[in-house]
């Protein structure tokens, strides 16, 4: 089923409401703790996800919900929203606004619908299936890269790789610095990484560990701003996916990076 304006309206106003319960607290006082996986957790996180569930028990009482801070409601309609209040918790408690709230809705398990808002900045990415991705109302496109070396890549941090996955990784950011090793990842971001590639600022990002509520958001702005997103393996992202995530500007680069993270490539 097409997204509906009415949906894209729905999404807007969870941003909203979410922005409005994290801005009074960034950067003041607000209670924290540290989750069974270490991860921080703070009232921001809490209060915004309270907020975007309370306005869809109200205007969507059908559409089952997944949140990372409060877990999964079932729906009987088929649909389901996707809720990160805020991607990127870490930069918050450390006063960075390059966090972002992340609003995904999923039919049959398929991310159709994706924003990320950063609500500090008051910049807001939107992609819609089969539509334009736009950044703060106006279209944006992904820009065109001519060779994996010298592509602007990013991750959030190479401590979040485990086993293989660093050595991949390691190839990956090998192949974009080539013989400039100044030419490194950027690091740090979280989903505003993502944004920026879809904004023309960033050829790649290459992270893993993500969950449903990490990327689902994520496709629709990148693949709508004429990027790709994909698994490792080339796939594309639904929520079977085993979160080890890229979002590619340049679909032109997509075999020059599985080759790089495969180890495959020429030598």
């Amino acid at each position: 089923m097409p997204v509906s304006p009415a949906d894209r309206q729905l999404a807007e106003r969870l941003a909203d409401a979410a922005g409005a319960a994290i801005r009074p607290l960034f950067r003041a006082a607000y209670a924290q703790e540290l989750k069974a996986d270490h991860s921080p957790v703070t009232e921001a996180d809490r209060a915004a996800e309270t907020a975007m569930r309370r306005l869809l028990d109200a205007e969507a009482p059908g559409d089952g919900v997944i949140g990372e801070e409060y877990g999964e409601k079932e729906g009987v309609t088929g649909r389901r929203w996707v809720l990160d209040p805020i991607d990127g918790t870490r930069s918050f408690t450390a006063g960075r606004a390059i966090f972002g709230t992340l609003i995904a809705l999923v039919e049959d398990d398929w991310p159709v619908l994706g924003i990320i808002d950063q609500p500090i900045q008051r910049e807001r990415w939107v992609g819609v299936a089969g539509r334009p991705t736009t950044f703060n109302g106006r279209p944006v496109r992904t820009r065109a890269c001519a060779a994996l070396e010298g592509a602007l890549l990013a991750t959030t941090s190479p401590h979040l790789f485990r086993g293989e996955e660093v050595e991949a990784y390691m190839r990956l950011a090998m192949a974009v610095s080539g013989s400039n090793l100044r030419q490194g990842p950027v690091y740090g971001g979280d989903c505003y990484n993502y944004g920026l590639v879809a904004s023309g600022c960033l050829d790649l990002v290459c992270e893993s560990g993500l969950a449903l509520y990490d990327f689902a958001a994520l496709a629709p702005i990148v693949e709508g701003a004429g990027g790709r997103m994909c698994d490792w393996q080339g796939d594309p992202l639904s929520a079977a996916s085993s979160g080890q995530v890229l979002a590619i500007g340049d679909p032109a680069r997509v075999d020059d990076v599985l080759e790089a993270l495969s180890g495959t490539g020429a030598a």
